[in-house]
């Protein structure tokens, strides 16, 4: 059943499983961020649109007992997951069912604030860090994984109808309110709240049918070009041809497929 606020791809178990997969393909990056942040044990985190809590998990067993992690995210459905999540485990996670415009959270409680592809859906990301700077402790760091030029997105060989689906995808993208390539704004926007910008880290992936890397945008071609058919973005036929290229591309063994750019952003709070 359709959710009356969920995000643009939906919460359906389809997208369920398409997460999966996107948290597998990024989950090295992730960790990867969560140590350059100084991320460990009895740490206070917020995940900032947690989704189905897939790094909340992750996050939760980085604090331990001592540590709390609370997962944010406006899908019923997807809380419901991350707070079976935390009773199945034993974990010290509190998911939260809110927008992050309606979240309220005590100042300089928090030692760390984390969000991928979360800002990127805000129709104010500028407002949503003045809050995290707030929330966090004097010292602490948030951290960022957003896009920052969702349109690298490319393959080798080219094909017209894949072209046209991708094109759209952004196109939608855009409708929807928020900024999809948010990455390249986040540095300016922390330093008007006053935070310090400690790293920015490109996080690039190209990808052969061999790999598993290939899956993620499989996945997600095969979930939302029926979405964009559905929202008047895409022609059916378009769609239809799209998916037929892609199936086409995956069987070459020397096709490449260059995923969006991505953006880690690591700011402080100064003492």
């Amino acid at each position: 059943m359709k959710e009356s606020n969920e995000y643009i791809l939906g919460t359906h178990p389809d997208e369920l499983h398409r997460l999966g997969i996107q948290h597998q393909v990024w989950a090295s990056e992730a960790q990867t961020g969560w140590a350059n942040a100084g991320f460990t044990a009895g740490h206070h985190l917020l995940d900032l649109g947690s989704g189905p809590g897939f790094c909340s998990r992750e996050l939760a067993y980085i604090v331990g007992s001592e540590g709390t992690v609370v997962a944010v995210d406006q899908s019923q459905n997807y809380i419901k997951e991350v707070n079976h999540l935390s009773e199945k485990y034993q974990l010290p996670l509190r998911g939260v069912c809110s927008t992050f415009e309606d979240l309220e959270l005590e100042p300089n409680t928090l030692d760390g604030v984390y969000c991928r592809w979360a800002l990127a859906w805000n129709k104010n990301p500028q407002a949503i860090i003045e809050k995290i700077t707030r929330w966090l402790k004097p010292g602490s760091k948030f951290i960022a994984h957003e896009y920052f030029h969702w349109m690298t997105h490319s393959t080798v060989p080219e094909y017209s109808n894949l072209n046209i689906a991708i094109k759209a995808a952004f196109d939608s993208f855009e409708s929807f309110g928020g900024t999809i390539n948010v990455g390249r704004q986040i540095p300016e926007m922390a330093v008007k709240c006053g935070l310090s910008v400690e790293l920015v880290r490109p996080m690039a992936k190209m990808a052969q049918p061999k790999d598993f890397t290939w899956q993620w945008p499989g996945s997600f071609y095969k979930v939302y070009f029926p979405k964009l058919v559905e929202d008047g973005f895409l022609d059916p036929d378009f769609a239809q041809k799209a998916l037929a290229e892609f199936e086409a591309l995956s069987s070459n063994p020397n096709s490449m497929l260059h995923c969006p750019l991505v953006a880690e952003i690591i700011v402080t709070k100064p003492n």
